[in-house]
This record gives structure tokens, C-alpha cells and sequence, in this order.
């Protein structure tokens, strides 16, 4: 089959996740990018990538590229499109549009631009316009605008996939089912142990632990993908990839989810019953302080609840009780915790070997991993304990750059009107692969913490140096002199100072300024 230009949309922090991901499916020409990972394939990798793909967010096939400076420019790009390979006259469809330029600032203003040129093209071609629906169309478009440089692509998924189809139940705000999935790559899940999750919540990401444990794929709970409404669309090949059982494997151990809410627990049980995995998933109602040593090898990856708007002395003591129970409860074992407070990190206690930046939706967060042994440290190390493997060695290399180079917020598909995702003709910047980064970057504003020298753009002063700075303004609390901009007074010296207004409590003189009468 003919191979074209593919793109898998996801969270970000989750691309490197996905690009591994394609490359095991068997993907071509793999690229990571922002929020994005560019690949090629035919027709039936594209099928594959909806139905087994669990970090990606949609699968977009683009049919054109082209600059434009103008919305009429994209007018006539559009409309020279041969829309009659793509459309009927029958066929509904919607375009949705994500502008990223000083040209362009209204999102909707470009898609009804995209509308405008499909429908003159149907009307000059037939004599008749095709359909518009919103709310539920065949066929879906869209619009990606970067500066001039603009591509137009066909949605292959249709609905997010991150709405896989076995959650018949929930609880206010789950956890994103495509987050949850990348949160346990990220952690190395791979099934070889037992698995639990203190705050479960819905029981998303037992869910998720389990399906992959058994190597099932998203797919098979979806009722319908995008592509399925094409006019090259191959039912066969689709019914293939769906009876394809042989990649599934069997799961020896247990997964285990607590919470204390019971209306949680019982959802948790309904969407594990509802994805076939509620034999091996056990789910009871459980306080975080009755929490007890596993009997074996265990993995914990857990979502605690965040206090989005206020931060209380209950959810500080929750974080407080999840560090004692981790300290003495889970010895011998690795605890990822996500939580977008670091108020709460701080609560926990105990130092986090991994640190990486994540989104939930739009909150900030970092996704921290605590490893818990008995005795010292050195002594861990020395009995051959690994601290950090090598990819999450090359993951906190990168954490730099990633938080420097994502400028916006929230990605969340179902939460952000406007997910973004970013194509530049298939030439991505790759993360680097390499542990750090051997140069400084231009726009590094950090400062270096192991050099006691200054850089011209450091305002912070270097608390190792006893000299001043021009524009340091805090006076140096090591000398006796006195600076020109110094106005506190030195507490250490009886004299006054021209601007000194208060008096000397240790003199009893008066001076002419001092407007306090006498008592007689």
C-alpha cells in the first residue's frame, strides 16, 4: 500500500511516550514534536494507530500544505482542492481550527473561511452545497495555522480517543484515560508485578493498568472511528485488526484500588466489569491511614485530589498521611504520585528520585517517583539498588527543555476548545536523546548556582559575595558602611544619617527636628 504523511496528537510530556509507542507498531519516519508525533504509514497503519494507540489523543491525515498571508489566501488554497476525492453531496461535515499567528486572530473566522471555499467549490462544480453539521458529522476537518504556514487535514478518529468506551460510570473530575495510560508507561508498568492505587477514584487507571497488563487494546471498546465514514474505506481490513487477538497475553498478578469514597469505589467496579478486567482488578472503600504493606512486589501510580482553588489544612494532612504510610508501609517498593501543589509534595517527606513535568488538562503538574528501601542510602546503592534507570535519566535531562519550551496551557481533549498540535511539513524537532545538554541556550535565564561570578541578566545578587552590585538594593548585612541608597539606617552605629527620621533611642539629647515635648 501507499505510504503518506500521518500525525498523532497528544498531551504534553506524553510525546516521547508516543513516539515509542509508533515505532513499535511499526511506524515509519517517527518524529516527536509539541503536543505531536509526525510518522508515515498506509492505509492500514493509520486503522492501527486509532484502534492500539493509548497516548494519543486523534489521528490526523493531511491532505494539504500551504502558506498563506491572508484569509483569502486560504480561501483559494482550499478552494483548489479537489473536494469531490473527499465529500459528497450528502456528506455532513465541520471544520475545527487552531490559529497560532500575528495574521490570523480569530480560530473561527479561519474555519468558516475553510467552509466558505467547500461549499463554492460544490456549488461551481454541481450547482449544489453539501451539508454543514456541527454537532455530529461525517466528516471531520481540520485547520492548523502556525505564522503563514497552514495545513489542512482529515480527522481519522472522529471522537477523542481518549473516550475509549468502557466508562460507564464516574466521579467529578476523572483522570483523562490517554494521561492515565501515559502516566503508567512513564512508570514502567509492563504487568510483572501487582499494582495499586490509593486514590482511585473511577478506577481509571486500574483500568487502563490492566488492559495494557494484558495487552488489550483501546480499540475494542469504540463503536465507531472517523475513517470509517471515508469514501476509501476498507471494512475488511477494519474487521482484521479488530479480530486480532494474538498480540493478548495473561496477567499472573493482582491490581489493587482504595478510596474513600464509596460512590468511587462502586464506579471503579462498574467501568473494570465494563471493560472485561474485574477479575483481576480488587476495589474496596479504604482510608489512606489503613493503608498496609503489600505482601508482594508492588507498583503504586496514584492521582491524590489537588485542592485546585485552595490548598486546606485537610488536603496538607492527606499528602502528610500518604508520606507515613509510604515510609513505613511500602518498603522495597516505587510510588509515582501526580499533584499539581507543591505545598503537598512538601507534605510527603520524602525526597523523589524522578521529577517530570505533566498536564492534567490545564493545571501544571509534576509526576514524582519515590523509592522506598530500608537503611541508608548508600547502602541501597551499594546492594545494588538503581536510583534512576537510563531513560529516566535522559527524562529529567530533558525536563528543562520541555517546561521552557512550552509556553502555552491545557491540552486536554473534552477540556480546551482549541488543543494544539503543531506540523511544519514533517520537519519536527526531535527531543534530545542524549543525558543533558552540553551548552547553555540563549534565552536560559537561570543562572548557573555552581559559578560565583555574575551574568548581566542575574538581578538575584550572588549570596556568596560580600561586594555589591549596582543594582542590588538590599544593602549587605556583612558592613558596617553605608551605601547611598541605603535607607534603613545601620543598627550597628549611634550616628544619624541626613534621612535617618527616627530618632536615636540611645541618645538622650534633643535634636532640632525632634518634635516629641518635653515632660516636666
Amino acid at each position: 500500500m501507499e505510504e503518506f504523511e500521518l500525525i498523532a496528537k497528544t498531551f504534553q510530556g506524553l510525546e516521547e511516550v508516543l513516539a515509542r509507542e509508533l515505532t513499535e507498531l511499526g511506524a515509519h519516519n517517527v518524529q516527536a514534536g509539541r503536543r505531536m508525533v509526525s510518522f508515515t504509514g498506509d492505509q492500514e497503519m493509520m486503522y492501527r494507530a486509532n484502534f492500539c494507540l493509548r497516548t494519543a489523543v486523534r489521528i490526523l491525515k493531511p491532505i494539504k500544505h500551504f502558506e498563506a498571508k491572508d484569509a483569502d489566501a486560504v480561501y483559494a488554497a482550499v478552494r483548489s482542492i479537489d473536494w469531490s476525492s473527499y465529500l459528497d453531496l450528502d456528506t455532513t461535515f465541520s471544520v475545527d481550527s487552531v490559529v497560532y499567528s500575528e495574521e490570523f486572530r480569530h480560530s473561527k473566522f479561519v474555519a468558516y473561511k475553510v467552509k466558505d471555499a467547500i461549499v463554492d467549490y460544490f456549488r461551481e462544480t454541481t450547482g449544489r452545497r453539501p451539508n454543514i453539521s456541527i454537532t455530529n458529522p461525517d466528516i471531520k476537518l481540520n485547520m492548523h495555522i502556525a505564522e503563514d504556514r497552514c495545513t489542512l487535514s482529515l480527522d481519522a478518529s472522529g471522537e477523542s480517543l481518549h473516550l475509549r468506551g468502557y466508562r460507564t460510570a464516574s466521579v467529578e473530575a476523572p483522570i483523562n484515560e490517554v494521561l492515565a495510560a501515559g502516566m503508567l508507561k512513564l512508570a514502567g508498568w509492563d504487568g510483572s508485578s501487582d499494582f495499586v492505587d490509593p486514590f482511585c477514584g473511577s478506577g481509571t487507571l486500574l483500568v487502563e493498568a490492566a488492559l495494557m497488563a494484558r495487552n488489550i487494546y483501546p480499540g475494542v471498546f469504540r463503536k465507531a472511528f472517523g475513517f470509517e465514514k471515508w469514501k476509501d474505506f476498507d471494512r475488511d481490513l477494519l474487521d482484521r485488526i479488530y479480530n486480532d487477538d494474538s498480540a493478548e497475553r495473561e496477567f499472573h498478578h493482582k491490581i489493587y484500588g482504595y478510596d474513600l469514597n464509596l460512590r468511587a469505589v462502586e464506579a471503579a467496579l462498574a467501568n473494570a466489569k465494563s471493560a472485561g478486567v474485574a477479575d483481576c482488578i480488587e476495589v474496596a472503600q479504604r482510608d489512606i491511614k489503613n493503608f498496609k504493606q503489600p505482601e508482594e512486589k508492588t507498583l503504586m501510580v496514584t492521582n491524590p485530589p489537588y485542592g485546585e482553588r485552595l490548598v486546606t489544612p485537610d488536603l496538607l494532612g492527606l499528602y502528610r498521611t500518604l508520606g507515613e504510610r509510604l515510609k513505613h508501609s511500602f518498603t522495597g517498593n516505587d510510588a509515582w504520585v501526580i499533584s499539581s501543589r507543591p505545598e503537598c509534595f512538601d507534605e510527603i517527606g520524602l525526597k523523589p528520585s524522578v521529577s517530570l513535568p505533566l498536564y492534567n488538562g490545564a493545571l501544571e503538574c509534576e509526576f514524582r517517583k519515590y523509592q522506598l528501601f530500608s537503611g541508608r542510602f548508600d547502602e541501597f546503592r551499594a546492594g545494588g539498588g538503581t536510583v534512576k534507570t537510563d531513560e529516566e535519566r535522559r527524562r529529567m535531562a530533558e525536563k528543562r527543555y520541555t517546561r521552557r519550551n512550552y509556553q502555552d496551557r491545557g491540552n486536554d481533549e473534552g477540556l480546551s476548545d482549541d488543543p494544539e498540535y503543531l506540523l511544519l511539513r514533517n520537519k519536527h524537532r526531535e527531543f534530545e536523546r542524549e543525558f543533558g545538554r552540553q551548552f547553555r541556550r540563549e534565552d536560559d535565564r537561570r543562572g548557573d548556582r555552581r559559578d560565583f561570578g555574575r551574568r548581566e541578566d542575574d538581578r538575584r545578587g550572588d549570596r556568596r559575595s560580600f561586594g555589591r552590585r549596582e543594582d542590588d538594593r538590599r544593602g549587605d548585612r556583612r558592613s558596617f558602611g553605608r551605601r547611598e541608597d541605603d535607607r534603613r539606617g545601620d543598627r550597628r552605629s549611634f550616628g544619624r544619617r541626613e534621612d535617618d527620621r527616627r530618632g536615636d533611642r540611645r541618645d538622650f539629647g534633643r535634636k532640632p527636628f525632634d518634635r516629641k515635648p518635653k515632660k516636666f
